[in-house]
């Protein structure tokens, strides 16, 4: 087995794969059936290469994205069935669920909805770490809702198939979260590696404008009608893009505490906001029209 695995690593590097040796050791507990640590264990020990190695290498050296190949992506804790149509779920998302995770876990039986929700990493993760929380997801994709189904169901998370700008009238004002990892991409940022370019489905990718902000616009007013006063909502968003999602919330005179968060790797990938508490008399309790902004880093 060893030596199929150090064939298929210089296959793969020769084809600009970024972790060849990972993906070769993974194609074969695929097929398997077992760890990747034990997949080492048995080269070790002299264990015989899987039948089919090759022809799964063959499609990753043609940069068909490993979780397609193996139809499963981890995020978190849990395990996620992917494939052609569904935005495969990224580890800078784990940062995002996490904000969403720390702030549930101050709450009595929170409600969340997730907008946009793909393969629905990020609810079945709340759902999965906050017990008692009530978790909703939105997703418009008739591909992508197929597999979010699949993810989703053993968590008890509500899946709606709708549109994230106008999902879910009939529970305006009732969330205490709203999360969302809506498509960001510029229109004329096509993405560089094949993986995404030529297998992520472009719905899942592009944010509509030539900024990519018109979809993360349409998720932050949705969260605002959907929130209670004092409710919080995080979106993810390209790194370069922080500030303009910030003054964009700032602008909307709704927002409070207003932050950005850091990914693992340092980034600006996330922004949080609170709903303006609103006092009897209809003024709000952070003044008028100001945004309190501020920069922390996700956990």
């Amino acid at each position: 087995m060893e030596e199929a695995l150090r064939a298929a690593e210089e296959r793969l590097r020769a084809a600009g794969v970024p972790s060849p040796r990972v993906d070769a050791e993974l194609l074969a507990a695929h097929l398997l059936g077992v760890s990747r640590g034990r997949l080492r264990s048995m080269a070790i020990t002299g264990a015989p290469a899987p039948e089919g190695l090759d022809a799964l290498v063959d499609e990753r050296a043609r940069r068909v994205p490993l979780q397609h190949l193996t139809g499963s992506a981890s995020f978190r804790r849990i395990d996620l069935s992917v494939g052609p149509g569904v935005f495969i779920p990224r580890p800078e998302t784990e940062s995002v669920a996490q904000l969403v995770i720390d702030r549930a876990g101050t709450l009595a039986a929170p409600r969340i909805v997730d907008l946009g929700t793909g393969s629905g990493a990020i609810a079945a993760s709340v759902a999965d770490e906050v017990p008692g929380a009530e978790v909703y997801a939105v997703e418009l994709s008739d591909l992508a809702i197929a597999w979010a189904g699949a993810n989703l169901e053993p968590y008890g998370v509500r899946l709606v198939h709708g549109d994230l700008a106008t999902a879910l009238p009939e529970e305006n004002g009732t969330f205490d979260i709203v999360v969302s990892n809506p498509p960001y991409i510029p229109a004329d940022a096509v993405p560089t590696e094949p993986e995404v370019a030529e297998h992520d489905p472009q719905m899942a990718l592009y944010g509509g404008g030539a900024d990519g902000l018109r979809l993360p616009r349409a998720a932050a007013a949705s969260a605002a009608r959907l929130l209670r006063e004092g409710g919080y909502f995080v979106m993810e968003h390209a790194e370069v893009q922080a500030p303009w999602v910030a003054a964009f919330l700032g602008e909307a005179g709704v927002w409070s505490s207003i932050t950005t968060h850091q990914d693992l790797g340092g980034r600006d990938r996330a922004t949080s906001a609170v709903l303006r508490q609103v006092r009897p008399d209809g003024t709000s309790t952070s003044g008028a029209g100001v945004a309190d902004t501020a920069t922390g880093d996700g956990r």
